[in-house]
């Protein structure tokens, strides 16, 4: 399996792939890379509709300059903490984005959350936002208005009275939560259509079947989202299986 950064002959073959509606899986083999590589690629360079292989070659190039420029800069390029490898971090804050935007987030936001996510105090200021993704403040203040929306990051003051962005484990719990409530919504209004429809009708059992299914996942991802929420906060001195949530059955 080949190292190093994809070419400009790989990148058309992703293209062509891509073009023929070929799985990123099929694609990397034909490239002797890893699925991960291709998808990467992909949706960090305008996802499959979009991907063009010279302006993706491009954009790799002007991305690798910021990273070398921001590294001669010295003291002015964000300090890595805890002996890191500035280029690993870097590579790593790429790959999260990539699987984030892979899940529905726009890129902005994507990488908002990464830097929030990778940032040690887990909060930033807009203007430390900007500074670190290299955007306009403006971009920020969208980002941050969508990510609020979908209640992925919170706001507080610090002392200075300034707004700081907050990203924690208690957000996915509220966000779990949400997302098992939409079921629920969901599982109402199939019942609604259950008895319009006629009980004992084909689309009825079909609407009825669904509403079951929902329900139970609903309610199992509820518990389950009420007995692990201790391990959101455990402490990263905390040995795993110290804070993991008993089995009910087991004690």
């Amino acid at each position: 399996m080949p190292g190093g950064r994809l070419t400009q002959q790989e990148r058309q073959q992703i293209a062509l792939g891509l073009a023929d509606s070929l799985p990123y899986a099929e694609i990397a083999r034909s490239l002797g890379r890893p699925t991960s590589t291709v998808t990467r690629e992909v949706m960090r360079n305008g996802g499959p509709t979009a991907y063009r292989a010279n302006l993706a070659h491009r954009a790799t190039e002007r991305r690798a300059h910021r990273r070398r420029t921001a590294t001669s800069r010295g003291p002015e390029s964000v300090p890595q903490s805890h002996g890191r490898d500035a280029e690993a971090v870097a590579e790593y804050e790429e790959t999260f984005t990539t699987v984030l935007m892979g899940s529905g987030l726009p890129k902005i936001p994507a990488r908002v959350l990464t830097c929030l996510f990778t940032a040690d105090t887990g909060s930033l200021t807009a203007s430390q936002l900007a500074q670190r993704l290299q955007v306009s403040p403006a971009s920020i203040s969208k980002a941050i208005t969508f990510l609020e929306s979908q209640s992925l990051v919170r706001r507080e003051r610090d002392e200075g009275r300034r707004d700081r962005y907050v990203v924690d484990g208690e957000l996915f719990y509220q966000a779990t939560i949400a997302s098992a409530r939409a079921n629920d919504e969901l599982v109402r209004t199939a019942r609604q259509g259950v008895a319009v429809l006629g009980r004992d009708t084909p689309a009825a059992a079909r609407l009825e079947n669904v509403a079951r299914f929902l329900d139970f996942i609903s309610e199992s991802i509820t518990r389950a989202a009420e007995q692990a929420r201790a391990v959101l906060h455990t402490s990263p001195r905390t040995a795993p299986e110290d804070t993991a949530p008993k089995d009910a059955d087991h004690g």
